[in-house]
């Protein structure tokens, strides 16, 4: 019944669009860009009559995935596993770069701000902090990777071993919500949705990191599949890029 039920969902739906056949498109991306996607589902889905099925997980787990042998219609990832997964004949040639966005500090609503303003008032406030979360590095996940680099560049790796909070996927916000961190070091774009949670604001120029993402389409990409590819890389998508923290690509640095 629930299949019947989903069945006819889809045609009524691809009637409504003008007759055309409604796709299912199946879109595995990175986290820090799903809330993107999500965004920008509804109107195209009115538009199009097309349904838009949406999976998450660190950009290297999504990179093992497909190398794996996972179906997808569009993949969102950064260009390091974009290229790898293009190389090996598994995405498409002709990637298509979407945004890029920086890490960020957040702390609990009604917590005090502290000063993250330079690499030094940074070191303090990681200090001070009686924990701090981020994404486990060895989840694959970009942002995880480069604070554990930071908390080596300033000298503080082996202080704050016992006090880490490693988080193996999803908004790493949420553990300030119930005390287990105090202080929560993600990509800005996966900080803001998460209630109760404040962006202090991002690391500083000198040890921040942009990390970049690109739509890849399988080789044999349907129709629906580059449309929703072309949604997202124009002012349409660019307009929710802003609402969530993240910017055009042509925004990086060459």
């Amino acid at each position: 019944m629930g299949w019947r039920s989903v069945s006819l969902g889809l045609l009524l739906t691809g009637l409504v669009a003008g007759g055309a056949r409604a796709d299912e498109v199946r879109v595995l991306t990175a986290g820090a860009f799903k809330g993107v996607v999500v965004a920008a589902a509804p109107a195209w889905e009115a538009e199009t009559g097309h349904r838009l099925v949406v999976d998450n997980d660190t950009a290297g787990a999504l990179a093992r995935r497909v190398t794996g042998g996972e179906s997808f219609d569009l993949l969102v990832v950064p260009p390091a596993q974009m290229n790898a997964l293009t190389r090996s004949g598994q995405v498409a040639e002709g990637a298509v770069p979407l945004a890029r966005v920086g890490i960020g500090v957040a702390v609990a609503e009604g917590a005090q701000w502290p000063e993250i303003g330079t690499v030094e008032a940074l070191r303090a406030a990681i200090l001070a902090a009686p924990r701090i979360a981020y994404i486990d590095p060895a989840s694959g996940g970009s942002s995880g990777a480069h604070v554990a680099w930071l908390l080596g560049r300033l000298g503080v790796a082996e202080e704050m071993r016992g006090r880490s909070v490693l988080v193996p996927g999803g908004l790493v916000a949420e553990r300030l919500l119930d005390g287990s961190a105090g202080l929560a070091i993600h990509q800005i774009s996966e900080i803001l949705p998460v209630k109760g949670a404040v962006l202090v604001g991002p690391l500083p120029a000198e040890v921040q990191l942009y990390t970049a993402y690109s739509g890849g389409l399988p080789p044999n990409a349907r129709e629906a599949a580059r449309g929703f590819l072309a949604r997202l890389s124009g002012e349409a998508g660019r307009a929710i890029l802003r609402e969530r923290g993240m910017e055009p690509p042509e925004a990086a640095a060459p």
